[in-house]
């Protein structure tokens, strides 16, 4: 199977996964408790003029799968409609990208921790099985892994941000990159200390399978040095499940951040997502729940791929099902 027949499958079946996630959260909302056009009147008094108003502007009239196909032409194009909470009327595309750039940032941020700590540390723990080292980093990992994200934000906050003063405890940075670092280094931080843990353990368990193939026995009698050894063989062939582990781990901060936004007082999207849901804010849920999982389905496409082009096994599975 080429390249190209591979990438076509997986993205139709990610866009039938939208599709699919598309209708169940309209569905869900759709049945929820209330109705939109309890939040559009607000505490304005209510006239017959209004509410034929806010029903023919927002097709509350109209039967649920014509306003599912009117809401899922609109999301094609990007147009995910106005906000009906006490924002009514700013467009859902405007308020999702203005908080789109700081989640992905600290979702970068914390990927680049988890990769400059968790790798070096599972490779290390793989390369010394069974002593003392590998005992130490498979405790830690354990601990992380086993650390409330909520729980350990707010421990970090107080000492690092309160006791200590090291870092700002709310917002994030308006003042150039400097300063946005500094904002979210801690935030950054919780989530790499529990998602390193994942990294490790992966990355161990890839390293040990490695380092017990004939193959690298033969390298080391060959006389090769151990940092070739370490660089051409174990982190080569080690690459391909720490690579779909790093790939999946992008997608944690987005969920995570809720409570991280939270916590340091970050305008991200969780936070949008948290009061979208409070306000009962229909088209700002929506237009939230289809990003998230459009984002989703791009990084699995890029880790399908990554893992096609990394590992052999994957190309020829693939000619197999073609």
């Amino acid at each position: 199977m080429s390249i190209t027949l591979f990438v076509l499958r997986r993205l139709c079946g990610g866009l039938v996964l939208l599709l699919v996630l598309a209708l169940l959260v309209f569905a869900l909302l759709d049945a929820s408790p209330g109705t939109p056009l309890q939040t559009l009147l607000g505490t304005r008094p209510v006239t017959p003029e209004l509410m034929a108003d806010l029903r023919g502007r927002y097709h509350l009239d109209e039967p649920f799968a014509a306003r599912f196909l009117h809401w899922l032409a609109g999301a094609v194009r990007l147009d995910f409609g106005q906000s009906i909470s006490v924002q009514s009327g700013t467009p859902v595309a405007d308020m999702i990208y203005g908080r789109m750039l700081l989640t992905t940032e600290l979702a970068v941020y914390c990927l680049l921790l988890v990769l400059l700590v968790g790798v070096p540390l599972g490779v290390a723990a793989g390369m010394r099985h069974g002593r003392a080292t590998d005992r130490s980093i498979s405790l830690l990992a354990t601990v992380g892994f086993g650390a409330p994200v909520h729980v350990l934000s707010v421990v970090l906050l107080y000492v690092f941000g309160v006791a200590l003063g090291w870092f700002p405890v709310y917002g994030a940075g308006e003042d150039g990159l400097a300063d946005r670092i500094t904002h979210l280094t801690l935030p950054a931080v919780t989530l790499a200390i529990v998602l390193s843990a994942v990294v490790v353990r992966q990355t161990r368990a890839a390293t040990l399978t490695v380092v017990r193939q004939d193959y690298l026995t033969f390298a080391r009698l060959r006389g090769l040095s151990p940092g070739r050894v370490l660089i051409r063989y174990v982190l080569r062939n080690s690459a391909p499940p720490v690579v779909t582990s790093a790939g999946m781990l992008l997608i944690a901060p987005v969920g995570a951040g809720i409570f991280i936004e939270q916590v340091f007082s970050l305008p991200g999207m969780g936070s949008l997502l948290l009061s979208a849901v409070t306000a009962k804010d229909v088209p700002v849920v929506q237009g939230l729940a289809l990003l998230l999982g459009a984002f989703v389905v791009v990084v699995n496409l890029v880790v399908d791929l990554l893992g096609y082009l990394l590992d052999p096994r994957v190309r020829l599975h693939a000619a197999g099902e073609g």
